[in-house]
């Protein structure tokens, strides 16, 4: 059962979910964003510059956050996101390579 988040155990992450939620454009982008920081970046949601409206955005990054990608923080009057790099590279060995080496 996920978190009161809405972050799903590393056991609960499901491929489908997570190709699902890859499979938009703007999602991928965010997810490759954060692949290349450096390991546990945090970075708040209007960071990445969407071009979409903040309702939108919060969408985008619920179906990450859903999925099991990232990890959210609530920072005052905004949410801090950082990728499960750990969580997703031990439920899906290979998964964040491949995504780094179609960037």
């Amino acid at each position: 059962m996920p978190d009161e988040d809405g972050h799903p155990s590393r056991e609960e992450m499901s491929l489908l979910t997570v190709l699902n939620a890859l499979s938009d454009p703007l999602r991928y982008a965010v997810v490759g964003a954060l692949l290349r920081e450096p390991e546990g970046t945090a970075r708040t949601c209007a960071s990445f510059n969407l071009p979409v409206s903040k309702s939108t955005i919060t969408h985008h990054f619920r179906i990450l956050r859903e999925a099991g990608l990232v990890q959210q923080v609530d920072r005052g009057n905004s949410r801090a996101a950082t990728l499960r790099r750990a969580d997703l590279d031990q439920r899906f060995p290979g998964l964040l390579d491949l995504i780094g080496a179609n960037l």
